[in-house]
């Protein structure tokens, strides 16, 4: 990758640099049930995982609604996960109410899947706006991240921890460290 790949997600003092990123084409199943291929900007020493990870959704069939770049949407995470777009790579902080510091997505090791369906959930405030119904895990639907389905499992299984088990809970995000 270089910067010019990158205008929107990418930017001078980031934790890495995009000569350490990859672009990878995935090949995943539609909530329409059609086979789509969309690209993820990931670190190089994760892509094998993540290809594994993806694999393994796309033999369970699970559905993504949408797998573009975060630079499609100008670098904002709001309007990303709005649209219910899988992504990894954005420098950006994390979201968080201690100090200021970098995202795993700033690192190119975390992935946000199917934002819609597995919201972030902070008290009664739901990300993204519409996705409430969501927030109630125990009716399990199409997209959603559970403990212990194949979409959990095709990144724990790796060693990859998800945010679903934080206080407050971030269903979409799955990490290398955890985090």
């Amino acid at each position: 990758m270089t910067a010019a790949d990158l205008p929107h997600s990418w930017h001078a003092g980031c934790p890495v640099g995009p000569d350490q990123l990859r672009r990878l084409r995935l090949v995943y199943w539609g909530f329409d049930g059609v086979a789509h291929t969309g690209t993820l900007i990931v670190a190089a020493d994760v892509v094998p995982v993540v290809v594994r990870a993806f694999e393994r959704l796309y033999d369970a069939r699970f559905p993504i609604r949408l797998m573009v770049p975060i630079d499609a949407y100008g670098g904002s995470d709001d309007a990303s996960v709005a649209a219910d777009n899988t992504s990894s790579f954005n420098c950006r902080d994390a979201v968080t109410s201690g100090p200021p510091h970098w995202s795993e997505h700033a690192y190119g090791t975390a992935i946000d899947i199917d934002p819609f369906e597995n919201p972030y959930v902070e008290g009664s405030t739901v990300t993204p706006p519409g996705a409430t119904a969501y927030a109630d895990r125990s009716r399990i639907r199409p997209g959603m991240i559970t403990p212990g389905s194949v979409a959990l499992r095709a990144f724990t299984d790796q060693g990859w921890g998800w945010g679903g088990v934080w206080n407050t809970p971030d269903y979409q995000h799955v990490s290398r460290s955890g985090h």
